[in-house]
Protein backbone atom coordinates (compact mmCIF):
# COMPACT_ATOMS: atom_id res chain seq x y z
CA UNK A 1 0.00 0.00 0.00
CA UNK A 2 1.44 3.27 -1.00
CA UNK A 3 1.89 5.79 1.69
CA UNK A 4 0.30 9.13 0.82
CA UNK A 5 2.55 12.98 0.79
CA UNK A 6 -0.28 13.44 3.31
CA UNK A 7 0.25 10.96 5.50
CA UNK A 8 4.44 11.22 5.43
CA UNK A 9 3.24 15.12 6.44
CA UNK A 10 1.09 14.01 9.40
CA UNK A 11 2.82 10.79 10.74
CA UNK A 12 6.40 10.69 8.73
CA UNK A 13 7.58 14.15 9.95
CA UNK A 14 7.14 13.83 13.65
CA UNK A 15 8.82 10.36 13.34
CA UNK A 16 11.93 12.37 11.45
CA UNK A 17 11.69 14.73 14.46
CA UNK A 18 12.47 12.50 17.55
CA UNK A 19 15.14 10.29 15.51
CA UNK A 20 17.41 13.62 14.78
CA UNK A 21 16.38 14.31 17.96
CA UNK A 22 17.65 11.93 19.77
CA UNK A 23 21.58 12.90 19.71
CA UNK A 24 21.06 16.01 20.88
CA UNK A 25 18.80 14.97 24.10
CA UNK A 26 21.66 11.64 24.38
CA UNK A 27 24.25 14.39 24.50
CA UNK A 28 22.18 16.50 26.83
CA UNK A 29 21.45 13.98 29.36
CA UNK A 30 25.31 12.69 28.90
CA UNK A 31 26.95 16.02 29.55
CA UNK A 32 23.88 16.63 32.66
CA UNK A 33 25.53 13.55 34.14
CA UNK A 34 29.96 14.96 33.36
CA UNK A 35 28.29 18.61 34.71
CA UNK A 36 27.32 16.56 37.88
CA UNK A 37 30.42 14.48 38.15
CA UNK A 38 28.98 11.48 37.38
CA UNK A 39 29.63 8.53 35.09
CA UNK A 40 29.47 9.81 31.68
CA UNK A 41 29.74 8.12 27.96
CA UNK A 42 31.13 11.95 27.02
CA UNK A 43 34.68 10.22 29.30
CA UNK A 44 37.74 12.40 31.06
CA UNK A 45 36.84 14.87 28.33
CA UNK A 46 33.71 16.07 28.06
CA UNK A 47 33.95 18.87 26.44
CA UNK A 48 36.10 16.86 23.50
CA UNK A 49 33.63 14.80 23.68
CA UNK A 50 30.64 17.68 22.79
CA UNK A 51 32.67 18.81 19.85
CA UNK A 52 33.39 15.65 18.47
CA UNK A 53 29.51 14.44 18.48
CA UNK A 54 27.88 17.59 17.28
CA UNK A 55 30.34 17.92 14.52
CA UNK A 56 30.03 14.44 13.65
CA UNK A 57 26.46 14.63 13.32
CA UNK A 58 26.04 18.48 12.07
CA UNK A 59 27.87 16.96 8.56
CA UNK A 60 25.93 13.88 8.74
CA UNK A 61 22.79 14.94 8.33
CA UNK A 62 23.80 17.70 6.15
CA UNK A 63 24.95 15.20 3.81
CA UNK A 64 21.78 13.68 4.05
CA UNK A 65 19.93 16.78 2.93
CA UNK A 66 21.79 16.60 0.14
CA UNK A 67 21.00 13.59 -0.36
CA UNK A 68 17.20 13.86 -0.23
CA UNK A 69 16.85 15.55 -3.80
CA UNK A 70 18.97 12.93 -6.21
CA UNK A 71 16.76 10.19 -3.82
CA UNK A 72 13.70 12.29 -5.07
CA UNK A 73 15.08 12.02 -8.88
CA UNK A 74 15.86 8.42 -8.66
CA UNK A 75 12.70 7.26 -6.83
CA UNK A 76 10.89 9.58 -9.34
CA UNK A 77 8.97 10.75 -6.55
CA UNK A 78 8.14 14.01 -4.59
CA UNK A 79 7.89 12.09 -1.41
CA UNK A 80 11.51 12.91 0.22
CA UNK A 81 11.18 16.17 -0.66
CA UNK A 82 8.40 16.29 2.27
CA UNK A 83 11.60 16.06 4.77
CA UNK A 84 14.38 17.79 3.24
CA UNK A 85 13.32 21.17 4.69
CA UNK A 86 13.74 19.61 8.45
CA UNK A 87 16.40 17.30 7.75
CA UNK A 88 18.24 20.95 6.46
CA UNK A 89 17.41 22.78 9.65
CA UNK A 90 18.57 19.74 11.74
CA UNK A 91 21.71 20.49 10.13
CA UNK A 92 21.73 23.80 10.65
CA UNK A 93 20.69 23.18 14.24
CA UNK A 94 23.95 20.64 15.06
CA UNK A 95 26.06 23.10 13.59
CA UNK A 96 25.18 25.78 15.81
CA UNK A 97 25.78 23.66 18.71
CA UNK A 98 28.74 22.99 17.27
CA UNK A 99 29.67 26.24 17.19
CA UNK A 100 28.37 27.50 20.24
CA UNK A 101 29.66 24.63 22.63
CA UNK A 102 33.25 26.08 20.96
CA UNK A 103 32.07 29.43 21.95
CA UNK A 104 30.73 28.92 25.73
CA UNK A 105 33.15 25.46 26.88
CA UNK A 106 35.65 26.47 25.05
CA UNK A 107 36.95 29.87 25.08
CA UNK A 108 33.32 31.51 27.69
CA UNK A 109 32.29 34.20 25.53
CA UNK A 110 35.66 35.66 25.34
CA UNK A 111 35.15 37.82 22.01
CA UNK A 112 38.93 38.83 21.57
CA UNK A 113 39.79 35.23 21.89
CA UNK A 114 37.69 33.76 19.60
CA UNK A 115 38.03 36.59 16.63
CA UNK A 116 42.24 35.96 17.52
CA UNK A 117 40.89 31.99 16.54
CA UNK A 118 38.72 32.93 13.86
CA UNK A 119 41.61 34.86 12.20
CA UNK A 120 44.55 32.44 12.88
CA UNK A 121 43.19 29.25 12.99
CA UNK A 122 41.98 27.96 9.29
CA UNK A 123 40.09 25.14 10.12
CA UNK A 124 38.03 27.51 12.51
CA UNK A 125 37.73 30.33 9.71
CA UNK A 126 36.27 28.06 7.42
CA UNK A 127 33.63 26.52 10.11
CA UNK A 128 32.50 29.97 10.98
CA UNK A 129 32.21 30.34 7.31
CA UNK A 130 30.11 27.62 6.59
CA UNK A 131 27.37 28.41 9.60
CA UNK A 132 27.75 32.39 8.09
CA UNK A 133 26.33 30.87 4.84
CA UNK A 134 23.88 28.40 6.85
CA UNK A 135 21.98 30.96 8.71
CA UNK A 136 20.93 32.74 5.30
CA UNK A 137 19.23 29.44 4.51
CA UNK A 138 17.80 28.47 7.65
CA UNK A 139 15.67 31.71 8.12
CA UNK A 140 14.35 31.87 4.61
CA UNK A 141 13.40 28.50 4.77
CA UNK A 142 9.91 28.94 5.08
CA UNK A 143 6.96 29.14 2.51
CA UNK A 144 6.28 32.89 3.26
CA UNK A 145 10.25 33.58 2.46
CA UNK A 146 9.78 31.60 -1.19
CA UNK A 147 7.09 33.86 -1.85
CA UNK A 148 9.36 37.16 -0.75
CA UNK A 149 12.60 36.06 -3.01
CA UNK A 150 10.83 34.34 -5.86
CA UNK A 151 11.43 30.88 -6.35
CA UNK A 152 14.12 31.22 -9.37
CA UNK A 153 15.77 33.63 -6.71
CA UNK A 154 15.32 31.25 -3.71
CA UNK A 155 16.54 28.41 -5.42
CA UNK A 156 19.66 30.11 -6.34
CA UNK A 157 20.43 31.45 -2.64
CA UNK A 158 19.89 27.42 -1.25
CA UNK A 159 22.23 26.27 -3.73
CA UNK A 160 24.93 27.47 -1.32
CA UNK A 161 24.29 24.72 0.71
CA UNK A 162 26.71 22.87 -1.49
CA UNK A 163 29.29 25.10 -1.19
CA UNK A 164 28.18 24.78 3.09
CA UNK A 165 29.33 21.13 2.39
CA UNK A 166 33.02 21.57 0.73
CA UNK A 167 33.35 24.06 3.42
CA UNK A 168 31.77 21.96 6.05
CA UNK A 169 34.35 18.84 4.78
CA UNK A 170 37.46 21.10 4.34
CA UNK A 171 36.75 21.60 8.16
CA UNK A 172 36.44 18.40 9.54
CA UNK A 173 39.70 16.89 7.14
CA UNK A 174 41.77 20.50 8.27
CA UNK A 175 40.67 19.87 12.13
CA UNK A 176 41.75 16.00 12.10
CA UNK A 177 46.27 15.93 12.09
CA UNK A 178 47.42 13.44 10.28
CA UNK A 179 45.82 11.04 7.71
CA UNK A 180 42.55 9.85 8.78
CA UNK A 181 39.79 8.08 7.65
CA UNK A 182 36.81 9.29 8.58
CA UNK A 183 36.51 12.35 7.22
CA UNK A 184 37.60 11.74 3.58
CA UNK A 185 34.77 8.94 4.15
CA UNK A 186 32.91 12.27 4.07
CA UNK A 187 34.31 14.33 1.36
CA UNK A 188 33.61 11.17 -0.74
CA UNK A 189 29.78 10.51 0.52
CA UNK A 190 30.16 14.75 -0.74
CA UNK A 191 31.74 14.13 -4.25
CA UNK A 192 29.74 11.52 -5.10
CA UNK A 193 26.42 13.73 -4.05
CA UNK A 194 27.99 16.16 -6.69
CA UNK A 195 28.17 13.13 -9.11
CA UNK A 196 24.73 12.75 -8.08
CA UNK A 197 23.63 16.13 -10.16
CA UNK A 198 25.18 15.69 -13.24
CA UNK A 199 22.41 14.69 -15.56
CA UNK A 200 23.91 11.58 -17.69
CA UNK A 201 24.70 9.72 -14.11
CA UNK A 202 20.90 11.09 -13.11
CA UNK A 203 19.48 9.52 -16.48
CA UNK A 204 21.19 6.50 -15.82
CA UNK A 205 20.15 5.72 -12.47
CA UNK A 206 16.99 6.75 -13.43
CA UNK A 207 16.12 4.25 -15.71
Amino acid sequence: MAISIQNLRRYGKPVLFLMLSFPALWLGHEWYYAYQGLESSLGWNPVEAFHRITGDWAIRILLLSLAVSPLAKIMKSPKPIVFRRMIGLFAFFYVFLHLGGYIWLDKAFIWPDIWQDVVKRKYITVGVTALLLFIPLALTSTNSWIKRLGARNWQRLHKSVYVIGILTSAHFIMMRKGFQLEPLVYAGILGFLFLLRSKAVMNKLRR
